[in-house]
């Protein structure tokens, strides 16, 4: 799948005319469903700086950086790298795909699953991913609690981990997102995240591996790259983990991407801007928990560092737009299944709810489950891109109610990837299933002729 961009090369007369693949026209009276509906030319405004700023920015976080330590001491240092650069750049690969599919077409996710599924049947995908957002935007409000609780603590003295504490910082976070989700999306990406958040992350970034990477020096680096690992975890079962996280950003990438002038320069700044940070997050968890001392969490070994405070609070302040992320997205799927509400009142009633429960759900005991509910955009999204991304998109959509064929496809790669989990774990699991269903669906792609006859009907 690496060279997933040479399929696109078909499709570049599509991109000069993006409302060609639109849904069918709203009724006499009917609200239009944006979700639905190609944005219009006036609202395309991103351009290569701002995809690249905005999934540079979506791919830093301390989850990142906490999944990286995972691979320590499962797999060696030389084969943590490799798996780092290589699942990197394949799962980034994939979303930048995705991401220009979502240019070209101008639908955003809950869209192109409507024009692959039919419109009956993507309402289970759609309401499963607002699911899914809801659940990892209550988990990021609890990060970002925790991580102020530590610096409080480290740093001042502050007890915040009761539960008046926590209900503040709960209600601080959730109360900077609400905020957040009440300003213009494409201005908040232009403005705030690639002029002043980027530039402040990229110098914490920088800063923390110097710390550590002069740490490990001092420690001699030899002796980490020869490390051995024990044997835990496969090198293909490294990658799945590496790989984990651009996926799972996959339901949500054309719901941005969708605002771009055009589909290269979106799937270029995607690529390259993901990749970096994933690359620089899974390697500073490597490197952190390899010079810590035994049974310290990252966010203390951060703290730690010199200069970690502000450092790690820099990158608590650049969780926020991952919440962000999130709660745009759901509210964009939540809009394509009741158009009444508009993307902002969605936007701010999700955000509320995610901060209720943030305030009483467990949600450390939940990553479980939600890495569970994951699993199931990597087959869907194998399909979505087997029917609409190797060719001219518009021939792929379809107006069913239900395409059979395509549900059926997905569910297939569901029981595909949890089998492989089960049965062959050192093979991975997202691989194998996102290669088998995007070649059955491309197998089984309508064609020119058969396309044609449904629109013509």
């Amino acid at each position: 799948m690496a060279n997933s961009h040479s399929s696109h090369h078909t499709a570049s007369t599509h991109a000069s005319n993006p409302t060609h693949s639109a849904a069918p026209p709203a009724r006499s009276g009917q609200a239009v469903n944006s979700a639905l509906t190609p944005v219009s030319p006036a609202e395309r405004v991103f351009q290569w700086n701002d995809h690249a700023s905005l999934w540079f920015s979506l791919g830093v976080g301390l989850l990142v950086m906490q999944i990286g330590a995972y691979l320590v001491p499962a797999v060696g240092s030389r084969d943590a790298a490799i798996a780092i650069v290589l699942g990197s750049l394949v799962g980034s690969g994939l979303l930048a795909w995705t991401a220009r599919l979502g240019c070209e077409t101008g639908l955003s996710s809950a869209g192109l699953m409507h024009a692959t599924f039919g419109s009956n049947f993507a309402r289970l995908p759609v309401l499963l991913n607002m699911a899914q957002l809801i659940g990892w935007t209550t988990f990021e409000l609890v990060i970002m609690r925790d991580g102020t609780a530590a610096i409080g603590k480290q740093s001042f003295g502050l007890e915040l981990s009761g539960f008046g504490g926590i209900a503040l910082t709960t209600l601080l976070w959730g109360a900077v997102l609400v905020a957040l989700l009440a300003r213009s999306m494409t201005k908040l990406v232009r403005k705030l995240i690639s002029r002043v958040g980027l530039p402040l992350v990229v110098a914490s970034l920088i800063w923390l591996t110097w710390q550590f990477g002069s740490q490990l020096q001092a420690q001699g680096f030899d002796a980490f790259w020869a490390r051995q690992g024990d044997g835990s975890m496969g090198m293909l079962s490294a990658m799945d983990l590496v790989i984990a996280m651009p996926v799972s950003w996959l339901p949500l990438v054309a719901d941005y991407a969708r605002h771009g002038k055009n589909g290269r320069s979106a799937m270029s700044g995607t690529w390259l801007g993901y990749a970096l940070a994933n690359i620089w997050c899974y390697a500073l968890g490597v490197l952190v928990v390899s010079v810590a001392q035994p049974d310290t969490d990252l966010v203390t070994a951060l703290l730690m560092a010199q200069g970690g405070l502000l450092a790690l609070s820099l990158i608590l302040i650049d969780e926020i737009d991952n919440a962000y992320g999130d709660v745009y997205s759901g509210a964009v799927s939540g809009h394509s299944l009741r158009s009444r509400w508009s993307i902002r009142q969605w936007g701010l009633s999700l955000a509320v709810v995610c901060t209720g429960l943030a305030l009483v759900l467990p949600m450390h005991s939940l990553e479980p489950f939600l890495l569970i509910l994951s699993s199931v955009f990597v087959p869907l999204y194998g399909v979505i891109l087997g029917r609409l991304a190797t060719g001219s998109p518009a021939l792929g959509l379809t107006d069913r109610k239900v395409d059979w064929t395509a549900a059926g496809l997905w569910l297939t790669g569901i029981a595909c990837y949890h089998l492989l989990a089960n049965l062959a774990p050192q093979w991975g699991s997202a691989l194998p299933t996102l290669a088998l269903t995007f070649t059955l669906a491309w197998l089984t792609r309508p064609n020119a002729t058969a396309a044609l006859r449904e629109v013509r009907a």
